[in-house]
């Protein structure tokens, strides 16, 4: 079966009366090079085990149990698990997990599925879980690589230099955690149904954390508060989260000490100086 057919597809779909979910997000692929190039661009190979989220009817499955030695994927939908047997039941190096992502102990289910295997992440993500699917990923801290589909707002989001318009604590937080990297768009008329945006694969290759940052709960706490308030300078940001800590003075003075302007907004900020911002804070003798 192709399963990028959309004569085969609605076909399939009719067989087993299964009906399109706005809320879990579902738009399965049509055009065959897209799961193709997404497992190829994976990294899946010889000595890998690939985590799958949401296979929908198992198109970039297949694709990625062809090249790894092993694929386990978690679908959310129970009405998707029969026809998924349909269609993968061919391939022996394929285990469907029913559950939700979010809710699974990601570590504990690759140890156990993955032993003597290279992990890796891949997946066609729903909209509706984009970033806290990738927060769980990244979290799990278990995969050498994460390529996913998402987006194009979000993954350029993920990208973003500061300084950009589309920078942001999100930008931070993924920059901080991996390597990331814009690999291809792919157009709203490759899924059924055609979303109304363009999508966009990006690789994400986990690294350890910046040397730079000697307290991560802090360094996220000023970084959240430096884009709470994306309009207001850096000091009015920090002014919003630390007023019980410090005075708009103190503020300032970490602020100058980093030698950054004194009417900075927090988007100008690369990793390095949120790191050397969030060590002048706490060395202002003021528990945060």
């Amino acid at each position: 079966m192709n399963l990028c057919d959309i004569d085969q597809i609605k076909a399939l779909l009719a067989r087993h009366g299964f009906r399109f979910s706005k809320s879990m997000g579902q738009n399965f692929l049509i055009q065959p090079w897209v799961p193709r190039d997404i497992a190829c661009s994976s990294g899946a190979g010889s000595g890998k085990g690939v985590l799958e989220i949401g296979p929908g009817i198992g198109p970039l499955t297949r694709e990625l149990s062809l090249l790894a030695d092993q694929v386990v994927s978690v679908e959310l939908d129970r009405s998707l698990l029969p026809i998924l047997t349909e269609t993968l039941g061919d391939r022996d190096n394929v285990e469907i997990v029913s559950g939700d992502i979010l809710k699974l102990d990601i570590p504990s289910l690759v140890r156990e599925r993955f032993q003597g295997l290279e992990p890796i992440a891949c997946a066609n993500l729903p909209y509706n879980i984009t970033t806290p699917a990738i927060t769980a990923l990244l979290d799990a801290g278990c995969f050498s690589s994460i390529t996913i589909m998402i987006q194009r707002e979000v993954a350029r989001r993920i990208c973003a230099t500061p300084g950009s318009g589309d920078y942001g604590a999100f930008s931070v937080y993924c920059q901080y955690h991996a390597e990331t990297e814009l690999l291809f768009d792919v157009p709203p008329d490759c899924f059924l149904p055609a979303p109304k945006v363009t999508s966009s694969v990006l690789r994400l290759t986990p690294k350890d954390p910046p040397d730079e940052v000697d307290d991560p709960d802090h360094f996220f706490r000023v970084v959240k508060a430096a884009f709470a308030q994306r309009r207001k300078t850096l000091l009015n940001g920090l002014s919003g989260t630390f007023r019980s800590n410090f005075s708009k003075e103190q503020l300032l003075s970490a602020i100058l000490s980093c030698d950054l302007p004194a009417d900075i907004r927090g988007e100008r900020l690369s990793i390095p100086q949120f790191a050397a911002l969030s060590k002048a804070l706490r060395q202002r003798d003021i528990r945060p």
